[in-house]
């Protein structure tokens, strides 16, 4: 690299700030997504149900802190936090993806520039990281509005801890997510990830109840999910039972995720945007 040719990280900044030119002339379509739902998401899930399990024979199942259950709301909305996070990451990372390079071809101008095919990459991701990042924020509000966040953890300050880890969380889907989808030449493929992927994950990757209660024979297919990864490091965090360890293991499970799908980009989109 001469001297008078930009970093990587700038010319992927380069994509990152047309992204967010775009995106804001589109912000009021993804209102739905980043506050609409998580609101429903919670009083639904979280108050309504929330209430009929607390009276239930079952309100010690999600443990206690400080002698005292732990109510369902509270156990639950760290996990929503990383199903957000999920849903988030899968959602920019696939047909926009597809549509930059299919239909609106907007990658193929991108790479008439200075820019490089992984430079192209890099901006998705990051951009896919801001939404990320936006709607965990929006809902952690949502969390603390309905009574959600439990101030434990180092100084208090548990809850915010569980946004960096949600940001991760999502990164850790986005970031070999997008890297698939620029490979794709039609968008069937997506109806089956969200349907088959998504889905089953948000079931059954301990948000709504322990992994334990699951069978055995279906228990270690469960642990070894990026998903219960990201709900057990939010809800530690948030909670103020996570420990050293525990935070170590799932940030270097979901980081190597990141660093597996960076590599797997810069693969996907040299083959696809290289003449």
């Amino acid at each position: 690299m001469s001297a008078d040719t930009p970093a990587v990280p700038m010319m992927a900044a380069r994509e990152l700030q047309g992204l967010l030119t775009n995106y804001r002339r589109t912000w009021r379509s993804s209102i739905f997504s980043s506050i609409l739902a998580p609101l429903m998401g919670l009083v639904a899930l979280g108050v309504s149900l929330g209430k009929i399990v607390d009276a239930g024979p079952g309100a010690h199942t999600f443990g206690t802190i400080d002698g005292r259950p732990v109510k369902y709301l509270v156990y639950l909305a760290p996990a929503l936090l990383a199903n957000t996070a999920m849903q988030t990451a899968i959602g920019e990372s696939t047909y926009p993806v597809l549509g930059s390079v299919k239909w609106v071809r907007t990658y193929y101008a991108a790479v008439a520039s200075p820019l490089s095919p992984f430079d192209v990459y890099l901006g998705q991701v990051w951009f896919v990281g801001l939404r990320i990042l936006m709607n965990s924020a929006v809902f952690l509000g949502t969390m603390a509005l309905f009574g959600a966040v439990h101030a434990e953890g180092p100084g208090g300050i548990g809850p915010l801890l569980a946004l960096p880890a949600a940001v991760l969380t999502g990164l850790a889907f986005a970031a070999p997510c997008v890297a698939w989808a620029v490979s794709q030449e039609r968008d069937t493929g997506f109806s089956l990830v969200f349907r088959f992927v998504m889905i089953p994950l948000f079931l059954f990757s301990g948000t709504f109840f322990p992994v334990s209660q699951l069978p055995a024979v279906v228990q270690p297919f469960a642990y070894a999910t990026p998903l219960w990864h990201g709900d057990d490091l939010c809800r530690g965090l948030a909670l103020g039972t996570a420990t050293a360890g525990s935070v170590l293991l799932h940030a270097a499970y979901l980081s190597a995720l990141v660093a597996v799908g960076v590599w797997y980009g810069g693969r996907t989109f040299r083959r696809r945007l290289t003449p």
